[in-house]
């Protein structure tokens, strides 16, 4: 809306003589949006339960990782030793796979913390933004919209 049209709208909204009302902008409800999907055309859907399913799952795979990703380590280790203090080559390339795959293990382990905690905050601060959002609204003198205002308003 250009400058003008947006100056016009306020002219006109204050010339009438009916009371000011408010309406919020909002996807369609749940099944009647395209052919029944209830999707609208909307970019991003918050499931708080979906985001939570996630995030448990993050945090298991951490803590399987955690408990079965480091079983062979003391053997390996002790086996590349072993091939190298006898002479063998190979005991220092095995040594090589096992400082790789402890490497390896520790970045899978804090990239599955950092989903998990990524997700919990991302819930978190939905909810936080959300309840500001409904509860932080107020009517055209300034006054705070409750919940009750909120849902007069758009019936």
């Amino acid at each position: 809306m250009a400058w003008d049209e947006w100056e016009q709208a306020k002219a006109a909204a204050a010339n009438r003589s009916e009371p000011t009302q408010m309406r919020l902008n909002q996807l369609p409800a749940e099944g009647s949006g395209p052919s029944g999907t209830g999707g609208g055309s909307g970019d991003l859907v918050v499931h708080d339960d979906v985001l939570g399913k996630l995030g448990d799952m993050a945090r298991s795979l951490r803590e399987q990782l955690s408990n079965y990703g480091d079983h062979a380590r003391v053997a390996t280790f002790e086996a590349s030793n072993d091939l190298f203090n006898s002479g063998l080559d190979m005991g220092a390339g095995l040594l090589q796979v096992h400082d790789a795959w402890n490497t390896k293990l520790a970045t899978l382990k804090e990239a599955c913390g950092h989903i998990s905690n990524g997700l919990d905050y991302s819930r978190s601060t939905h909810r936080k933004t959300e309840q500001k959002l409904v509860l932080g609204m107020n009517a055209l003198d300034g006054t705070p919209m409750t919940q009750s205002r909120i849902y007069d308003q758009i019936k």
